[in-house]
């Protein structure tokens, strides 16, 4: 089985590295294949797709974006590349690859391939360079995270604002990029975090992995 970390190339407010998505995605598809490893089926993680759909982060220096439609292709053609492999797992660390994400599996799927998405929730957690995410940073590479910058962003609930972000993109709803507040974040929580995120990664592939073998 392959787990294919997505991240993102997107400012993640002024603290925060482009690469935020992508470092966690990386660990814990990491972390995940070496739990799920078998004898039966080896686990790979595969290099990951470093520059996604980020639109939503128009204007903030450093982003960099391919746009849904054409992550949609590229999902598509990269997982029917792997018809070698005995199925693929998408491991999405950028909300904004969704769409695409979602788009890919259908089309794969009908083709009667072998493809799971799977993305982290946080329940309770924040959404963009908050709390959440610094404290995943604060645990994984503290020497990423600029203490001397954390500052609040737009801190009302997601759903208030899901549709000024659709409008008008990060800028509309956070002059600053964050959506949360990382003030408070703590390599503690982020390694709890982490833990409980690899935990739900690793039995959603050992289960996806049962569900294939007993599907022939």
């Amino acid at each position: 089985m392959l787990l294919v970390p997505l991240g993102s190339c997107e400012q993640h407010g002024p603290h925060l590295p482009l690469d935020t998505d992508t470092r966690i995605a990386v660990h814990l598809a990491e972390r995940a294949a070496e739990r799920a490893t078998d004898a039966m089926s080896p686990v790979i993680v595969t290099p990951p797709l470093t520059i996604t759909a980020s639109g939503e982060h128009q204007g903030f220096a450093g982003t960099l974006s391919i746009g849904t439609d054409v992550l949609t292709a590229v999902v598509t053609e990269l997982v029917r590349s792997a018809d070698w492999a005995d199925g693929v797992v998408l491991v999405n660390g950028h909300g904004g690859n969704v769409d695409a994400v979602t788009a890919a599996v259908g089309t794969l799927s009908g083709e009667g391939r072998r493809v799971r998405a799977w993305w982290p929730v946080v329940p309770g957690g924040d959404a963009h360079a908050g709390r959440t995410e610094t404290s995943l940073l604060l645990h994984l590479d503290p020497s990423c995270v600029d203490r001397t910058l954390l500052a609040p962003g737009a801190t009302a609930p997601l759903a208030e604002l899901a549709d000024h972000l659709r409008r008008g993109g990060m800028r509309a709803v956070s002059p600053n990029g964050v959506l949360g507040d990382p003030r408070r974040a703590t390599a503690e929580e982020g390694q709890r975090l982490a833990d409980a995120l690899v935990d739900a990664l690793v039995a959603d592939v050992v289960h996806t992995m049962s569900e294939w073998r007993a599907s022939g």
